[in-house]
């Protein structure tokens, strides 16, 4: 613990006591850069197979040369952000894919500050169902294909797995140490199309449905940004800006488009 010049005591972050003790203003929320799953799972798809080739566990899967060109571009562009819009906290995913993303961006943009991981912003687990491409959970898991058509993707658990309103649980949690344990008036979580799907249903009180369609109509980019406000600190969330990578169209770099099943709606 140390004190600033103005005489508040800052904590090991550098976080004052006045940002500690105020609710968060602003939520950045970023997909991590491609990963050699995105495309070996984009691959598994287009070649009719039932198991994605990947490398590592999902835990350990690295980004693609892509998704760092990608990682970059973003840190270049989170470079401009004036110094006093900055975030006060960057959180990732402890998965390597989005720690990376998150480790490179930050290097570039030149912040002195440490990515911090969270457990609870990790991708969706899969359970048995880990690796299988849709032809794959068909043919090798029918009763559980029929069972996840039937219940839709916001309540379907594979066996060993989580639904996505197990997902949104984690979230609720991460929300209420925005306040609660003063993480910072801005904050940068790095994490997973899933997760900030989820982050959108309970910023936003959005109903199954409106989710579902959401899901199933627009796909998270990879190294996109999207961007939550409250001036106040306090009450609701307003959705600024959602799913952009004009950055990354801007310095030349590839933008991907690797989502998850479509398949999303009750039956």
């Amino acid at each position: 613990m140390d004190t600033s010049a103005n005489g508040n005591s800052a904590d090991d972050r550098g976080l004052t006591q006045a940002v500690q003790e105020a609710g968060a203003v602003e939520l950045l929320l970023i997909r991590h850069g491609e990963s050699e799953g995105n495309v070996a799972a984009t691959e598994a798809r287009d070649a009719g197979v039932e198991v994605i080739d990947v490398p590592a566990r999902d835990a350990d899967v690295n980004l693609s040369g892509t998704g760092q060109d990608q990682a970059k571009a973003l840190g270049t562009a989170l470079g401009r952000i004036a110094a006093d819009l900055r975030p006060d906290a960057v959180v990732s995913s402890p998965y390597a894919r989005a720690r990376q993303t998150a480790e490179i961006a930050v290097e570039t943009a030149g912040w002195p500050m440490p990515v911090r991981t969270d457990e609870r912003l990790r991708d969706r687990e899969l359970g048995i169902l880990d690796r299988l491409t849709r032809l794959g959970v068909e043919n090798r898991y029918p009763e559980e294909s029929e069972r996840r058509e039937w219940l839709g993707k916001l309540y379907y658990r594979p066996p060993g797995g989580e639904s996505w309103a197990d997902v949104a649980l984690r979230i609720r949690s991460v929300l209420a140490e925005l306040n609660n344990l003063g993480m910072g008036h801005r904050v940068m979580l790095v994490c997973h199309d899933a997760v900030i799907m989820l982050f959108r249903y309970v910023l936003e009180g959005l109903s199954e449905k409106e989710l579902l369609d959401l899901a199933a109509t627009e796909t998270i980019l990879n190294a996109s940004m999207t961007r939550f406000v409250r001036p106040s600190g306090v009450g609701p969330w307003t959705l600024e800006s959602f799913n952009v990578a004009d950055h990354l169209r801007e310095q030349g770099v590839t933008v991907t488009e690797h989502g998850g099943d479509t398949s999303v709606r009750p039956q």
